[in-house]
């Protein structure tokens, strides 16, 4: 598990929003919006990596620059962890079911792309085990375009993890939209 500190609720300014949401049934919202992806599909394809593994890290590198996308609770405590990893969906071609991939994040694109490869094609079992708090949970499904969409909900109060999903790309008027904006063209 990445290092964390320990919020003293007492004088953390969200903890009165924290308090409200947390007790509600579905203390979970999504939001839905289409981005430019041009020019980082352009530089993806250009180094020959993967886009769906490149917007796992770009989708989890921006997630980390966003404080309030880092608090989770840990043992009943809310806490802010000081780098957060991902998990994404990987489809087994063969049996056309998905498995969950764990892969840490690291500091570049090209690293963080070999390795996610290397170990969502090495992982043999679908699920490896219960996800930690210190994981931004991706969901691409490269192979459909959707303006919407939703999950189960396992009714964990406790559950704050961010959960990005992202479809197929599409061409519009010459530019390729998808989900995600923040900082692409800055990878």
């Amino acid at each position: 598990m990445n290092e964390y500190k320990i919020i003293d609720e007492k004088n953390w300014q969200r903890a009165a929003h924290c308090a409200i949401f947390r007790n509600c049934i579905e203390p979970h919202f999504c939001v839905t919006f289409e981005v430019d992806v041009t020019n980082f599909r352009r530089k993806v394809k250009a180094q020959n990596l993967s886009f769906t593994l490149s917007m796992v890290y770009a989708v989890c590198k921006c997630g980390n620059e966003i404080e309030n996308f880092r608090y989770r609770f840990v043992d009943g405590a809310i806490v802010l962890f000081d780098k957060i990893d991902t998990a994404f969906t990987w489809l087994n071609l063969e049996t056309e079911l998905f498995k969950v991939v764990n892969v840490p994040l690291t500091h570049s694109l090209q690293s963080y792309v070999a390795l996610a490869k290397e170990i969502a094609d090495s992982q043999a079992e679908y699920f490896t085990a219960p996800l930690g708090n210190d994981v931004f949970q991706c969901s691409p499904m490269p192979w459909l375009t959707y303006l919407h969409i939703s999950h189960t909900n396992s009714g964990k109060k406790d559950n704050a993890t961010p959960l990005f999903d992202w479809g197929k790309f599409r061409a519009v008027n010459g530019k390729f939209a998808d989900r995600l904006q923040r900082c692409l063209d800055g990878l």
